[in-house]
């Protein structure tokens, strides 16, 4: 978990090609099915296009579907899910079904200036120009209101890490933690 820019898409990448265990992103998951052209990549691709969220079960249902194959016996990392309570209590009650507990929720805790200048920083390396600090500011604050509740709902389930070092000594922070 962590606010945006805060580098839980990076690190879950490293972690999952580290510990060798699948990263499930519904973004990710999305946008192979739009690429498709499936039925449910046509029906995420028809809330995109008319500016509304995916509904939480549509999300559950693809999170459900990818926990249930195989290569997730031995593991996962969740990246941009859960996102909001009543998906987090969907997930709990799916891991329970599935018997697949979680060891640790893991939050880059990143200050929010940080972040928008991370995110202001990055938007120009990669000629991002709807990236400005307006945007940035609102999607922290979509943040703050959505998805930072989850904190209080994992409790002392949350292990914080702290986002801001260089991106390698994040990630040795993080293993050092599951050693």
């Amino acid at each position: 978990m962590g606010p945006p820019g805060s580098g839980k898409g990076t690190q879950g990448e490293i972690l999952a090609d580290t510990w060798q265990v699948p990263k499930i992103a519904p973004g990710d998951i999305f946008r192979a099915e739009i690429k498709q052209g499936s039925e449910l990549g046509l029906k995420v691709k028809s809330y995109s296009d008319s500016g509304r969220l995916v509904p939480d079960a549509v999300v559950i249902e693809v999170i459900a579907d990818r926990l249930r194959q195989t290569d997730t016996l031995a593991g996962w990392i969740l990246d941009g899910f859960p996102r909001t309570v009543a998906q987090a209590e969907a997930l709990d009650t799916l891991l329970a079904e599935l018997n697949q507990p979680y060891d640790s929720v893991i939050n880059l805790n990143v200050p929010d200036q940080f972040l928008i200048d991370r995110l202001k920083s990055r938007a120009i390396d990669q000629g991002r120009a709807d990236d400005t600090e307006e945007v940035i500011t609102n999607r922290l604050e979509e943040y703050n209101a959505k998805t930072k509740p989850l904190l209080s709902f994992y409790g002392d389930r949350v292990t914080q890490i702290d986002g801001t070092p260089a991106m390698s000594e994040v990630t040795e922070t993080i293993k050092k933690f599951f050693a």
